[in-house]
């Protein structure tokens, strides 16, 4: 059974606080907020003891149904495989999908997202009917089946609806693999106000947002109502990911897509930018400048070809940056964040890139990569401090990968030399969800996930 105490306290040998390391730090957090942090403290019978605690990430940028496929795109075919034939193949996987499915497979995304630190998930939600474009009954149907998945797992959610309304740029009519996601604005708005009602469901930090899909899927008079209409909330788009995308573009409205959004809409620190992966240097400083964050996702990235993100020039101009797992093909808070550095280093020919000035890599990516990702989810949370959400996630520093680091090397080692399998315990709002390194209901989930497999694969192929 899932452990939902409300008032737990949790005792580490060493904690990275808002104000930096503290040692045996006695901390409780009541009803999802950290509500003391009592440095030098012992421990005190009942206490849940844990090596090292630091703040958790949130995984903000997810298509959980996308995990199902894991493995089945990896086949070259005649000419050159892309983006474009990775995105056709994946329509033919949805297009199987029922509600239980998506639901089987959310629930088991999730598991694996808290197992390796992650603490919240941002769901960049577009499968809304069922195949062939029909809407269910309860539009929110498939929403509310994120959410059951969400409940199971005890995972924090920020839900965002996509808004997909053409098949490409300039208006192009959708294709018949795209009719599952496809609705009107009038239709969208529908539907986020049935799903901000199943919401309602979740623990009240579950935060609902809109993801407008991209600027090929909308229209610019789109965009305009839905935001306008929308006036509280994460505004999560896709921009940038591909050099076709940018082209089209272009073509279509005159500009690149980071330019035309920047110069077009009031872009603040509401936004998040998935991906922004193509762009210029005054892109890159007019990004920074405008308080969103930037959404990244190194290892779906990779596995795309998407390209590597201008990350230097970024980060020196102050720019935000969150991480996500996009496609799920691998769920690795460590993998991630590494793949984010090492990109950079094949690119640049260098090392230790991604910091401003000097200092640790590893601290820096993670530290912003918390505070970044809590605020493109609307989360109260990225840094252990009063007030906060306890999101938290706990450490084993005698682990081979990290036992002979100083304590400021310790995020190095977590970033560059260890696997999650370094993660002991994980809190999200306070709900002790991993211990002992295991996802408290892993079993119950994963044996309902791989019977929904074995019934979605009966007889199909790819």
């Amino acid at each position: 059974m899932i452990n939902r105490e409300r008032k737990p306290v949790i005792h580490a040998r060493q904690a990275l606080l808002a104000e930096g390391w503290a040692q045996n730090v006695r901390l409780t957090v009541t009803d999802g907020r950290i509500t003391g942090i009592h440095p030098n403290s012992g421990a005190e019978p009942g206490d849940v003891t844990v090596d090292t605690l630091l703040p958790s990430l949130g995984n903000l940028h997810s298509h959980a149904f996308q995990r199902a496929m894991a493995g089945m795109t990896e086949y070259r075919q005649p000419g050159r495989d892309s983006f474009w034939t990775w995105r056709t193949l994946m329509y033919r996987f949805m297009d199987r999908l029922t509600a239980d499915h998506i639901q089987a497979i959310a629930a088991q995304v999730y598991v694996e997202m808290l197992e390796s630190g992650y603490a919240s998930v941002g769901e960049f939600h577009y499968v809304h009917h069922q195949p062939g474009g029909r809407p269910y009954e309860n539009l929110a149907e498939l929403s509310n089946r994120i959410f059951a998945a969400a409940s199971e797992t005890g995972i924090g959610l920020t839900h965002l609806p996509v808004l997909y309304t053409y098949g490409g740029a300039g208006r192009a009519d959708a294709t018949e693999g795209q009719r599952r996601f496809c609705n009107s604005v009038d239709g969208f708005s529908r539907l986020v106000e049935a799903a901000a009602a199943g919401l309602l469901s979740l623990p009240s930090d579950a935060r609902i947002g809109i993801a407008p899909h991209s600027l090929r899927a909308t229209a610019p008079e789109d965009l305009d109502r839905v935001v306008a209409a929308h006036g509280h909330g994460p505004i999560h788009i896709h921009i940038a990911e591909q050099p076709k995308e940018i082209a089209d573009i272009q073509d279509w409205l005159g500009a690149r897509p980071v330019e035309w959004l920047l110069n077009n809409t009031e872009v603040d620190r509401r936004w998040c930018l998935i991906h922004a992966t193509h762009m210029t240097g005054a892109e890159t400083r007019a990004l920074a400048a405008s308080n969103a964050v930037a959404g990244l996702c190194p290892i779906t990235e990779a596995n795309l070809g998407d390209g590597p993100f201008n990350g230097p020039d970024y980060v020196a101009a102050g720019g935000r940056f969150g991480l996500g797992s996009d496609s799920n093909v691998n769920i690795s808070l460590t993998e991630e964040l590494r793949t984010l550095e090492y990109a950079q280093r094949l690119r640049d020919t260098g090392r230790n890139v991604m910091v401003a000035g000097e200092g640790s890599v590893g601290a820096f990516l993670y530290t912003a990569a918390a505070q970044g990702g809590a605020q493109a989810l609307d989360r109260d949370a990225g840094e252990i401090a009063e007030g906060k959400l306890g999101d938290l996630v706990a450490i084993d520093s005698a682990a081979p990968a990290l036992c002979a680091l100083t304590r400021e090397q310790l995020l190095d080692g977590l970033v560059f030399a260890a696997k999650d399998d370094v993660v002991t315990d994980v809190w999200s709002a306070g709900r002790h969800m991993v211990q002992g390194g295991r996802h408290v209901s892993r079993d119950m989930i994963f044996g309902t996930y791989r019977k929904a497999m074995r019934d979605l694969m009966s007889g199909a192929s790819l």
